[in-house]
């Protein structure tokens, strides 16, 4: 299942997320919310990471309270090689000190705000930067559990029983331009993204494939890579216990 680490050249992060697609290896992103870990605490957490199969490192979340996103992103940097994408939950958790940032949009909720008005608020920021900007088509999948994203972006999530809804709004984000389509049960999913929708979305869309959201074991990892993630996202697992890295070493 697992392939050799990729070594990523940081000039194009987007262009070998799409040839590991081609290669069919797959891919795993540890999600960081600064607010949820301390600054102190990321070297050890490294080095977990680092005897891991973990290729990115995403940071972000829905709110980010006290500002803690550009320095937690300098400390992750200081500590990794491994390219640092910005998951933001607005605009205000853009920071240069990231190698990139998906650029997200709700394309499951109906709120203009996510859709569209968070995105040209950030225009003046990351006009200024030298990010790797890559669009991303953010769809919110119920996960039998409120999620903090629900309630900030005041948005529902696609029953995970209307594979059909899921599978059209993913076609819909990538005919309008987007690179990569994620599908999102949320952080601390009770249960993850289906298998079944995650093949059918697999099979019609052309770009890379994020899945993230509930996945708490080995197994559930595997699972999500064998319907169909190019790239799997799991946050939650690693905050409540560091240990899961050990499940999941090179």
């Amino acid at each position: 299942m697992y392939r050799e680490l990729l070594i990523f050249a940081f000039v194009n992060i987007y262009k070998n997320i799409v040839q590991a697609k081609k290669e069919n290896k797959k891919l795993l992103a540890v999600l960081i919310d600064p607010e949820k870990i301390e600054i102190n605490t990321i070297p050890a957490f490294f080095e977990k990471v680092h005897q891991s199969i973990t290729t990115h490192i995403f940071v972000g979340g829905s709110t980010d309270i006290h500002n803690q996103t550009e320095k937690v992103v300098s400390a992750i940097k200081q500590v990794t090689h491994l390219p640092v994408l910005l998951f933001p939950g607005d605009v205000s958790q853009i920071t240069n000190k990231a190698d990139g940032i998906l650029f997200l949009s709700l394309l499951s909720g109906r709120n203009p705000e996510y859709l569209i008005e968070q995105q040209i608020k950030a225009v003046p920021v990351l006009k200024n930067t030298d990010l790797e900007i890559i669009s991303t088509g953010y769809l919110l999948i119920d996960g039998a559990k409120e999620t903090a994203t629900q309630k900030v972006s005041n948005t529902k999530p696609i029953s995970q029983n209307n594979q059909e809804l899921i599978l059209h709004t993913a076609l819909a984000g990538e005919l309008l331009g987007q690179k990569l389509m994620y599908l999102e049960a949320g952080s601390g999913a009770k249960i993850p993204v289906e298998t079944a929708i995650i093949t059918t979305v697999k099979n019609n869309v052309t770009i890379p494939l994020i899945v993230g959201g509930g996945i708490r074991s080995k197994h559930q990892l595997e699972n999500a890579f064998s319907a169909g993630a190019d790239l799997v996202v799991i946050g939650t697992a690693f905050e409540n216990d560091a240990r899961f890295f050990e499940q999941l070493k090179k």
